[in-house]
Parts: C-alpha cells; sequence; structure tokens
C-alpha cells in the first residue's frame, strides 16, 4: 500500500494550517510526526484518513484519490485527539459496539486485546471513570483490533506507563511486520525515536525534513 501526498495544503477561513506538504509513504513502516503543537500534525492525520479534504493538492492511496475516488480508506484505524468512547459504556460494550460494525473480529479477538494490555474484560465499570491510561489503552485497542492496512494514531503514548508504552511499540511493530502504514503523531521526540522508523518533523504546517531513525540507538 502508498499514501501519496502531492503538495498539498488546507486552509480555515484563509488561514493556513498546512502548506504545500509533499510525502510518499508506504506499507511496513511506522512513521513519526514531529512537532510542537499548531505545527499541522493532526491536521495531516485528519486528511489522510479523509475527515477533511485539502484546499489544493491531493492525497492518493494506491491511486485511488480521497475525495474523488473514494471517500475515506478502505481499511483504517483511527485515534485522533482523544479517543471517542460512549461514557456511559464500559470498556469492552464500546468495543464490541464498534467492532459491531464491520462484524470482523469477535469477542476473543477484544478479550486478548484488553488482557494484554491489562484492561479487565468483565469490569462493568463505565469508561467515563477511567483513568487517562486505561481511556487510552481502549483508544489504542479500537484503532488496530481489526488489522487496519492504515494506523493513524495522536499522541497515542499519552497517560500510558513504561510497561504499558512497551506494550504499544511490540504491538504496532507487530501491525507493521503484517503490513501496515502506520503514522504516530507525537510532540516528543523521545517517544518518536521508541516508536518510529522514519521521523517527519513538521512546523507551523509544513514538513522540514524526513529522515530514518537509528533502530540500534534505541
Amino acid at each position: 500500500m502508498k499514501i501519496i501526498i502531492d503538495d498539498v495544503s488546507k486552509n480555515i477561513k484563509k488561514l493556513p494550517i498546512i502548506t504545500n506538504v509533499s510525502l510518499h509513504l508506504e506499507s511496513g513502516k511506522i512513521y513519526g510526526l514531529r512537532g510542537k503543537n499548531g505545527a499541522g500534525k493532526t491536521m495531516l492525520l485528519r486528511l489522510i484518513c479523509g475527515l477533511v479534504l485539502p484546499t489544493s493538492g491531493k492525497i492518493t492511496i494506491d491511486n485511488l484519490e480521497l475525495g474523488k475516488d473514494l471517500s475515506f480508506p478502505d481499511s483504517l484505524g483511527i485515534l485522533i485527539e482523544n479517543p471517542g468512547l460512549i461514557t456511559n459504556y464500559s470498556g469492552i460494550k464500546n468495543l464490541m459496539t464498534l467492532a459491531s460494525i464491520k462484524d470482523e473480529i469477535d469477542q476473543h479477538t477484544i478479550i486478548d486485546l484488553m488482557n494484554y494490555f491489562d484492561l479487565d474484560p468483565n469490569d462493568n465499570k463505565k469508561v467515563k471513570n477511567y483513568s487517562l491510561g486505561m481511556k487510552q489503552k481502549i483508544g489504542i485497542i479500537s484503532a488496530v483490533m481489526e488489522n487496519p492496512k492504515i494506523i493513524l494514531l495522536d499522541e497515542p503514548l499519552n497517560g500510558l506507563d513504561e510497561e504499558s508504552t512497551q506494550k504499544v511499540l511490540d504491538l504496532l511493530t507487530n501491525r507493521k511486520e503484517k503490513g501496515a502504514l502506520i503514522i504516530v503523531a507525537s510532540h516528543d521526540k523521545e517517544e518518536l525515536d521508541f516508536l518510529a522508523d522514519e521521523i517527519i518533523e513538521m512546523k507551523t504546517g509544513k514538513v522540514l525534513r524526513q529522515y530514518g531513525v537509528d533502530k540500534n540507538a534505541r
């Protein structure tokens, strides 16, 4: 799978949010989007998943243009900003409700992932009473549980401890090895050096540079 971002700009009320961004992304890699708040990371993720359309330029996924040939990527898992959870549902009920839309996975898959992240599938506590880290784990599970070909994660390690962070890395590495194209946005250099194969640095809506991470330095 290939995502080609071709000279994409996005303005909101004439204010430039993304400016002339061009990137070639491919399956089997984890890309890290790095930049301070306001750098344009989240907007770029929204453009890639089709939630918003470019003001100019185009984004193609395997030669199909978003907004023209397809509305959204066919196989997509996303966690953008805060997890979109139903606050009065338990963790497993949230995940089961989401899984019922496509009906591609069974309850055992969800239970296995919850156990992997040390979440009790039998806990009926509503997610509004979850800690930040617990909510984040549910959001990550929702993004990866159906083994999508594209995974977009915005600040996925927010609220996670060191052990859970390592589990996220192991999980994303597993998905990468299965051929997923993964993009992780974060303002944290160490976090992205830990997670990513390549770093894409952004500032004020522009890409400054793209470079590989020395895995031996991890």
